[in-house]
């Protein structure tokens, strides 16, 4: 599942259906798998989205 997080991370255009095959050989269902898309693509656009406009992790706080 990591493996796959940074290689969606890092390289998305690279992620295919192999790498889908073998979370499946790593028991995940396609439920799991899914859930895994939408968590790492939600901390990538929140981390691309602080980038862009200089937010930094204790902004909130002040």
């Amino acid at each position: 599942m990591l493996d796959y997080a940074i290689k969606l991370t890092v390289i998305p255009s690279s992620v295919g259906g192999e790498d889908v095959e073998e979370l499946r050989r790593h028991g995940f269902d396609d439920r799991d798998i899914l859930d895994i898309i939408y968590v790492v693509c939600l901390y990538n656009f929140n981390d691309r989205l602080a980038d862009a406009t200089g937010i930094t992790g204790d902004d909130f706080l002040k």
